[in-house]
């Protein structure tokens, strides 16, 4: 073999990735400097190599000698000097469990691919959680964020971008408010920025969506449930004795049955439901209470659902927001007085407030200041009601998918979008 060559194929080696024990050799170094474990992972399909760390994070990123915990973060490497996506998710991270995730941005880029858990949701739980509700906040989460990256960009030194769907994609805001300079793009997927616990946003968006026939069809659905539930109830009992739901926490099984029904019209639309689904007035009751139960879920507010979800109504009665239920249709079949909101889902014991100030601080931010964000909105998602609005100071821009879901991504925009957004990334990331 020539020297040329040799010395081609060295460079290539030195250029192009680090070999596997190497990899290993630096996170060896940086999990004793920043204190965090690790373990190699089944790499996959798409990545040479796949780790699991568990960093040790500041339960109160102000009190850097207080109490800690352990944060679930998968790193997937293709090559050192290949872009990184961040995928900030705002609960578990099942997708960054899965050895063939990949985000759409990190096959993009072809980009290496970091997947952070929420802190506070399992296993990325401190030991006395039930005490420490205070520190599950905004700003703790961006600091967990940014502690991450500053442990890997000893590693990756190319451009960052962060990404994430629904709650990650508010949380990829909110890194990204705390911590301008750390990715160059966030691309928030369907994220919301609300300004209040009953968010009457979206009242007005339900009342407009899709087409007159299509709306008026739901709430004929909705109101033969309320106006006969003595009858659906039962029904509606049986399966959630056979699924193990229970609903104490709002009141009742009553109220789990109505808020299930108020829920049936937002995550219809939500979801992308079609009308025609939807059971005829004269339908078997089972089958209507099959499709409510398909729809809108038993265990969305069900004693076992709001356990498994608590960080996340935590948050969003605290600082993120919500949106509630507008009864001024049902009003005489129904045992609420007033539009419920979400309080009833709060830690026993635990009184919370919420405050807009910081989402508000948040929306300044994004309309005059930051650069470089694509907001994707699914047109007839209810989220998208509370979604960014932009101004002319920046350069962010915010694409609306006629008729969209919250299912809705990148790579199932119209040609046109997807091109506009595939377009500015790569532009951005270069």
């Amino acid at each position: 073999m020539s020297k040329i060559l040799l010395s081609i194929i060295i460079f290539f080696n030195i250029v192009f990735g680090l070999k596997s024990q190497d990899i290993q050799k630096i996170l060896d170094s940086l999990s004793h400097k920043y204190n965090f474990s690790y373990e190699r992972l089944d790499g996959g399909r798409k990545f040479n190599q796949r780790y699991l760390l568990w960093v040790v994070q500041d339960l109160d990123h102000k009190n850097p000698n207080g109490k800690t915990f352990k944060q679930r973060v998968f790193l997937s490497h293709k090559n050192i000097n290949k872009d990184v996506v961040l995928v900030t998710n705002g609960y578990w991270s099942l997708n960054g469990s899965n050895p063939e995730y990949s985000n759409e941005i990190t096959d993009i880029l072809d980009a290496n691919q970091i997947v952070v858990e929420h802190r506070y949701f399992p296993p990325s739980v401190p030991d006395s959680m039930i005490f420490d509700w205070k520190y599950l906040n905004i700003e703790n989460s961006a600091a967990d964020l940014h502690h991450i990256t500053k442990i890997l960009k000893h590693i990756y030194k190319k451009k960052w971008l962060s990404t994430g769907i629904s709650k990650g994609g508010q949380t990829s805001i909110y890194y990204r408010y705390f911590y301008p300079e750390d990715v160059s793009v966030t691309v928030p997927v369907v994220a919301p920025l609300n300004f209040s616990t009953e968010e009457k946003r979206v009242y007005k968006f339900l009342n407009m969506v899709g087409t007159r026939e299509c709306r008026d069809r739901i709430k004929e659905f909705q109101i033969d449930l309320l106006k006969n539930k003595a009858e659906y109830i039962k029904i509606f009992r049986d399966y959630a004795l056979l699924t193990h739901q229970s609903y104490n926490k709002v009141g009742g099984i009553e109220k789990g049955y109505e808020l299930t029904v108020f829920e049936f019209s937002f995550a219809f639309w939500q979801w992308g439901y079609i009308c025609d689904s939807i059971p005829q007035i004269d339908s078997d009751p089972e089958k209507k209470i099959l499709e409510l139960i398909n729809v809108s879920g038993l265990d969305w507010i069900s004693d076992q659902g709001i356990d498994r979800m608590q960080p996340f109504f935590y948050q969003a009665m605290t600082e993120i927001g919500m949106y509630g239920y507008d009864i001024t249709p049902f009003k005489d079949w129904v045992s609420f007085n007033s539009n419920p909101v979400f309080n009833f889902t709060m830690p026993k014991g635990i009184n919370v407030e919420y405050n807009p100030g910081l989402h508000k601080k948040i929306d300044c931010f994004i309309r005059h200041k930051a650069k470089n964000m694509i907001f994707i909105v699914g047109g007839n998602d209810p989220w998208g009601s509370t979604s960014v609005d932009l101004s002319y100071d920046t350069n962010s821009i915010k694409i609306i998918k006629k008729g969209g879901s919250h299912k809705t991504r990148i790579m199932n925009l119209p040609v046109e979008q997807k091109k506009l957004v595939i377009g500015k990334i790569k532009k951005w990331m270069d």
